[in-house]
Formats: structure tokens, sequence, C-alpha cells
């Protein structure tokens, strides 16, 4: 068996780093974990804006709800966290195209599931995809603040 392949380190947005530098970020290690234990772990980053962190555990949980009904919901979660990430860093565009696919996952989903208001989230969403739609074309994010999900 190949020996495992060495971390890449990241900066606090999750951004890889050229090989060599300092980790700037702690990334969870996800092998073995449930589906509800990985969700579990990714409120808890969400709530804290740490959304690559969520993104990673959300994708941990989709990978392990293949084949199962929560598939698709994980998977539109991990968009989500990837969605935040990418406005977090700026990114208008990618924060709008993710967070629009992980509304259809969060819209088609029966809800509350795995802990989750999903029809509150679901307006969370379009309230901050409304906010970037808005936005001139090149304009940078305003800032927003970290808010936890809403629980069922």
């Amino acid at each position: 068996m190949p020996p495992d392949k060495p971390e890449r380190p990241r900066d606090e947005l999750g951004r890889p780093l050229p090989a060599g530098s300092p980790n700037r970020l702690a990334v969870d290690n996800l092998d073995g974990l449930s589906a509800a234990e990985a969700n579990a772990l990714a409120l808890a980053h969400f709530d804290a804006g740490r959304y690559f962190l969520a993104h990673e555990a959300w994708e941990a949980a989709w990978l392990e709800s293949k084949g199962t009904a929560c598939e698709a919901l994980f998977k539109g979660l991990a968009q989500l966290g990837a969605g935040y990430t990418h406005a977090a860093r700026g990114n208008a565009h990618g924060m709008r195209v993710l967070l629009e696919r992980a509304l259809d996952a969060i819209r088609v989903a029966p809800g509350p599931a795995w802990g989750i208001d999903l029809p509150a989230l679901g307006s969370l969403v379009e309230r901050d995809l409304d906010r970037v739609r808005d936005l001139a074309t090149g304009a940078p994010l305003p800032p927003s603040a970290p808010w936890p999900l809403p629980r069922a």
C-alpha cells in the first residue's frame, strides 16, 4: 500500500498554499466518521463561520451516504459550505453558483432533516442569493457575519 499523501497546507479560508508553506488551517480527520458524526461536525463549523471546514465535513457525510435517501441533501449541504467559502474569499460568482445548487437540494429535501430546519435555511440562502445578485458585476462582496443554521 502506498504511503498516505501528505496534507497540503492551507490558509485560514481553505485555499491551498505552496508545498512547504506552514499550514494555517487545522483540517479535521474525517476518516471513519458516520454521516451523523460528520454532519454534527459540519454544523459546529458552519455556525462558527468556518465554511470550508463545514464543506469538508458535509462532503464526508455525502460520501458516507452514497446510495441512500440522504445523499442529495448532504451533497447540497457540502455545496452550501463551499458557497459560503467563496463568499468569505470575496468570490461573488462562486458564491452564487454554489448557493443556487445548494438551494435546489434544500428545497426538494423533506425537512426538517438531520437537525436542520430546511425551509428556514432555504429562506436564509435565498436572502443571501438576492444580496449577491444585486451586486454590480465585479463589485466586492460586503462582509457578512457568521450565522447559525436554523435547527429543527
